[in-house]
């Protein structure tokens, strides 16, 4: 039985909050599947991002191959996790980004 208010993203459960929880996600795939998220938004949607650290890195990856085309708004900044607003401000070329899927330095 499907939940009406769930709506699959990503290959991920998002409810009507729009969270997602990464803090269980290995880091091996974790920025692959927060990255297949965002990519698949609307122009104009959000999510919250909830991590169990800054994800200060991933920050920089947006910053470095999407410049221009997210907002990131911290919502909530430790120490027992952190909750980012990540909305998608512009249409993505269809390929890009894609190699960018690795966690560094974790």
């Amino acid at each position: 039985m499907r939940d009406e208010n769930l709506s699959v993203t990503g290959d991920l459960l998002l409810g009507q909050d729009k969270v997602l929880d990464v803090r269980t996600v290995p880091c091996s795939i974790k920025h692959g599947l927060i990255l297949k998220v965002w990519r698949e938004l609307p122009v104009g949607d959000s999510f919250i991002l909830l991590n169990n650290h800054d994800p200060v890195q991933l920050r920089n990856q947006f910053q470095a191959v999407f410049p221009g085309a997210f907002s990131w708004d911290y919502i909530e900044s430790g120490p027992s996790g952190f909750r980012v607003r990540i909305t998608k401000r512009q249409p993505l070329p269809k390929d890009a980004g894609l190699d960018m899927g690795e966690c560094p330095g974790h």
